[in-house]
């Protein structure tokens, strides 16, 4: 449903946000840990690693070749499977159309109109 331009447009200001205010709370919670309060901090340094931004980025950057082989079996041109069943995320209209395309490309064989005498 949140495919408007204006949805669109608040999850790339909230990414923005976030990329902005990620100094800020990192500090925030490494300032959380250092202080004795009344939570024991050992146990939540267990739980919990802070990690930098840049570091995942790094991560996520490098991990690009590695893609899991589940679609692997897909047509990329019809996007039909080896079982000729659609992605699930794909709406009845776009079926639709995708099977006209298909179908009118077969369709090329049949007998001219008219008299056949």
């Amino acid at each position: 449903m949140a495919k408007s331009l204006r949805s669109k447009w608040k999850r790339k200001m909230r990414a923005e946000k976030r990329k902005k205010n990620a100094p800020k709370e990192l500090a925030r919670l490494q300032s959380i840990l250092k202080t004795n309060s009344d939570v024991v901090m050992d146990e939540v340094r267990e739980v919990v690693t802070v990690v930098a931004a840049e570091k995942i980025l790094e991560k996520k950057d490098s991990d690009d070749g590695n893609k899991m082989d589940m679609d692997a079996k897909r047509n990329q041109k019809t996007l039909l499977d080896q079982h000729g069943q659609y992605p699930v995320w794909m709406n009845p209209r776009q079926r639709k159309k995708l099977k006209a395309k298909r179908v009118k490309g077969k369709n090329k064989s049949k007998a001219p109109k008219g008299l056949t005498w």
